[in-house]
């Protein structure tokens, strides 16, 4: 297993500031990530697809190129914020789709997707996963084409086990899961549980720690704010135990949406610790 680094990390410096959070005061380019990433010693990436600025075929091919030279393992990553809708979305399948070929110009093996966003997440769950069972039955035989695995994400929507459920009505090797560590968490979900039975579906992860923000209210999502891996309530050791029992050898891909206020708005630090700690693991 190697470390990897999601460039949602930067989500703030790309534009997306959540109400609750501060602007950066500058931005970032597709670019100063990889070269960051690199600084900061990481194996690989996720590439938000929502942050680059083109996904025209010139721009991809330099991307890749780009990819290449430093070495970097590669996961493309489609479907912030809302995904497929809960099936909803025609719109977003046929983007969905489009990616695919998207992800294979740049050389990524899987494609990180996403089912609905935790907004929609009291939605009735068996129509959901029904609707979605029927359009990853049609979506596999695309990704097989393209020699792409997809890997959809718990994204504060569906539990594992719901997943679960959802990949044996698909049964195929071209849909796996893109764990999210803290994400199982925010909705009371097990993710040691969950991961014991699905460790041989993940594809990509999402090495997400947390810890309870203070004076953040219990109903929103950021009450479970991000702190280094290894540093909060996720039992990494566990998780990094169960995915090399299982043959993992994807990247631990780290990510950080909304950061614990004990960091001040740190993601460079946040995310050098979490390396470390993660190299300790493995």
């Amino acid at each position: 297993m190697k470390i990897g680094i999601d460039s949602y990390c930067y989500h703030r410096y790309f534009g997306e500031v959540y109400p609750v959070q501060t602007t950066p005061g500058t931005t970032m380019t597709v670019e100063d990530f990889l070269d960051r990433t690199v600084e900061l010693g990481a194996d690989g990436v996720s590439l938000e697809s929502c942050f680059l600025p083109s996904r025209d075929p010139r721009y991809l091919s330099e991307l890749c190129g780009r990819l290449d030279e430093f070495k970097l393992e590669r996961v493309y990553a489609w479907g912030h914020p809302n995904g497929l809708l809960g099936g909803k979305s025609p719109e977003a399948y046929d983007d969905m789709l489009q990616s695919l070929e998207q992800a294979r110009m740049v050389k990524a093996e899987v494609m990180r997707v996403v089912g609905n966003n935790g907004r929609y997440r009291f939605d009735e769950h068996e129509k959901q996963i029904e609707r979605l069972s029927g359009i990853f039955v049609k979506a596999v035989k695309e990704a097989e084409r393209q020699g792409i695995r997809l890997a959809i994400e718990n994204h504060q929507d569906f539990t594992l086990a719901e997943l679960e459920t959802l990949f044996e009505n698909v049964a195929s090797p071209y849909l796996g899961l893109t764990f999210d560590s803290g994400n199982c968490l925010r909705i009371l979900d097990d993710p040691v549980k969950g991961l014991e039975r699905l460790a041989d579906k993940v594809y990509a992860t999402h090495i997400k720690d947390i810890r309870l923000q203070k004076g953040m209210p219990a109903n929103m999502w950021q009450f479970f704010a991000c702190v280094p891996a290894g540093e909060g309530v996720v039992d990494l050791p566990r998780i990094v135990e169960i995915l090399k029992d299982a043959g993992y050898r994807g990247l631990l891909t780290i990510e950080i949406d909304y950061l614990h206020s004990d960091y001040e708005n740190d993601e460079d630090g946040v995310l050098a610790q979490s390396i470390e700690n993660l190299r300790k693991l493995i």
